[in-house]
């Protein structure tokens, strides 16, 4: 019995030990590829980027709500959210284009009127519509300025990523309340405060990291970006806890397994959703340049 305990535990042992190579095998290879991506922001292949991202998004949620095998309407959807990020490059005729998408998804609903429900199609549409401009205020944020849109697209993805850091550390130290128990279950309200504070001061560091040390000519509002550092990270858990609460009410784990031991992009990029368009409206208002 001691043997088979014994052995039991080794077991679990390298089964996590598997686990975290794994998580960290494809979290480096998700590195490398973002790095090349950022190294060429001023190519088209950061537009290929997000096009690429923004049709795997859709994939993964047309999946997750059963919407899959509405196939007209799901793909004019897909080639219409890979077209999205290059309407900078097309004018007046992205009007146009998004009118033919329109068009198109409610043809294709009078075709299959026997087999889709309006609430389905309404959920593509939806989706549709929010995943390409959530995604595409990247490239809005990446051309607000001609020399640092690659500072602001890092500024703003760790806006959305780096929160988590601050509110693990500080909900396994001093949690005890819960935030959310019925969509996410781990997190708490001291994990959500100290999570905040942390990317107030992230950003803090980011900046003066940036001004002092990599573009010397440069002025930044410290101010401004403390509280759109804080601001982010309650936007963030907003994206986090509404795509949890999808998985939720379709009882699925992961968005995916596109990243094995991270989930699939919507896993990764549900907090981006919401703190992308954040970060593109404030800065356009109120600029962080001084």
């Amino acid at each position: 019995m001691v043997r088979e305990t014994a052995g039991l535990a080794e077991f679990k042992i390298s089964g996590l030990e598997f686990f975290m190579k794994i998580r960290i095998i494809s979290a480096s290879v998700a590195i490398v590829i973002a790095l090349i991506v950022l190294f060429l922001h001023k190519t088209i292949v950061l537009e290929i980027a997000i096009a690429l991202l923004i049709v795997s998004m859709l994939f993964e949620l047309f999946r997750a709500t059963k919407c899959l095998r509405y196939l007209p309407t799901t793909i004019i959807c897909y080639a219409y959210g890979f077209t999205v990020p290059f309407f900078q490059f097309m004018g007046k005729w992205s009007g146009l284009v998004t009118l033919c998408w329109a068009m198109l998804c409610f043809a294709t609903l009078l075709y299959q009127f026997k087999t889709i429900k309006f609430d389905k199609f309404a959920v593509i549409m939806f989706f549709t519509v929010f995943i390409t401009a959530s995604m595409n205020s990247l490239i809005s944020i990446h051309n607000l300025t001609e020399d640092h849109g690659l500072f602001l697209i890092v500024l703003t993805l760790c806006g959305a990523w780096l929160a988590d850091s601050g509110a693990y550390f500080a909900g396994t130290f001093f949690g005890k309340h819960k935030l959310c128990p019925n969509i996410s279950p781990k997190k708490t309200v001291e994990g959500f405060i100290g999570g905040t504070i942390t990317n107030g001061l992230i950003f803090l560091i980011i900046a003066v990291v940036y001004s002092k040390l990599i573009v010397t000519d440069v002025t930044l509002d410290y101010f401004l970006l403390f509280i759109y550092g804080m601001a982010c990270s309650v936007i963030g858990l907003l994206g986090d806890l509404s795509a949890s609460l999808v998985k939720r009410q379709y009882e699925i784990k992961d968005y995916g397994n596109i990243m094995p031991g991270h989930g699939g992009i919507m896993d990764r990029f549900d907090s981006v959703l919401f703190v992308a368009p954040f970060m593109y409206a404030v800065l356009s208002y109120f600029p962080i340049f001084g």
